[in-house]
């Protein structure tokens, strides 16, 4: 079992964004001293929400400040950036982490990025799965070319190439970095599944949708061709909450003072590019509902959830959102908490 913090820099209420930023970086460095697997940096533009705009960005710097855990993205959102550079900056990172990077990209919403950046409507509604593809040509291919919709050019050599330096002589070493992809619906569990990427399930879905899901990715990758171990063995990730006290009541508390606040800032600033409705959750009853899906309480029950999630889904991997408190000394602890005395109890 891999268990990661899934790392917003959510800037809640009265704070600057300096001071999110601050407790986003200071909870990447505290989860590798306490032996996390991972770290997993959202991405977000204008809103409060989040206010970290570039994911692959905070992951160099982090990258460059650790020396053994694993950083992701979660996730770059594809529709706004060009496949290539993107390409690009995953595969500088892989090589020069030694493979400690995972590129996590996903559709995003229709929000006013998409008019800020010139990706228009379009990119949103049906670009994902070309960007997608012309993505993964890039980070396997030694040359590519494009003759889509969206993307048309010439064939040019992709430099650097992300499998070279870590390929064995053999050929059989990781042919670049991995890759996931944010799913929150069957169309795009069908993408991910036909292209035998591993998903990113969200901190909404409870243990059954996400086992569901599952299930669907599987019969679709194996309807697709895709190998046998290939399917069996796929990484996927569960995102969710954490929050450790020594009492369930506490841990509750401590996420029920915090997180509606910034929930109704962050979620209620954003706009979308065409002035579409957008229903937003009742912030007190989404961060009720959080605290009764995932780990919080008590390190025993923590760890009991984390281990029930895995059964009941067969998802091995968890990027658990440790910032809810809001203050940073309090994250720092809930890292640390997590680190020592939640992990060892896992195996």
């Amino acid at each position: 079992m891999r268990v990661g913090a899934f790392i917003l820099a959510a800037q809640f209420p009265g704070q600057g964004q300096g001071e999110a930023l601050h407790r986003a970086v200071r909870s990447a460095e505290v989860a590798e001293e306490a032996g996390l697997d991972d770290v997993w940096l959202a991405e977000h533009h204008f809103v409060p929400y989040g206010v970290c705009p570039n994911a692959v960005t905070l992951a160099a710097l982090l990258l460059g400040r650790t020396r053994r855990i694993g950083v992701g993205t979660a996730v770059s959102v594809l529709p706004t950036q060009h496949p290539v550079a993107l390409g690009e900056q995953a595969a500088l990172l892989h090589l020069t982490s030694d493979g400690r990077f995972t590129l996590g990209v996903g559709r995003g919403g229709p929000w006013v990025d998409l008019e800020v950046f010139g990706a228009g409507l379009a990119a949103y509604d049906h670009g994902f799965p070309e960007s997608l593809d012309l993505l993964m040509r890039w980070l396997r291919e030694p040359r590519v070319g494009a003759q889509g919709e969206r993307y048309a050019f010439r064939e040019v050599a992709v430099v650097p190439r992300p499998a070279e330096a870590l390929t064995d002589p053999d050929g059989s070493g990781p042919p670049g970095p991995p890759v996931v992809v944010a799913c929150t619906s069957p169309a795009s569990v069908r993408t991910a599944a036909e292209r035998g990427l591993p998903m990113l399930l969200g901190m909404h879905c409870g243990d059954e949708e996400k086992a569901e899901m599952v299930a669907l990715w599987r019969r679709t990758a194996l309807e697709a061709g895709r190998d046998g171990d290939e399917v069996a063995t796929a990484g996927h990730v569960s995102a969710g909450v954490v929050q450790i006290a020594d009492a369930r009541e506490a841990a509750t508390e401590t996420l029920t003072k915090a997180m509606p606040g910034w929930l109704r800032q962050g979620l209620g600033a954003h706009v979308t590019v065409d002035g579409r409705y957008r229903a937003m959750r009742d912030p007190l009853a989404y961060t009720e509902l959080l605290c009764g899906l995932h780990p919080v309480g008590p390190p025993q029950l923590c760890a009991d959830r984390l281990a029930a999630t895995s059964e009941r889904t067969g998802i091995t991997r968890f990027a658990l959102l440790v910032e809810g408190s809001g203050d940073v000394a309090a994250t720092e602890e809930n890292v640390r908490r997590l680190g020592t005395e939640v992990l060892p109890q896992l195996g």
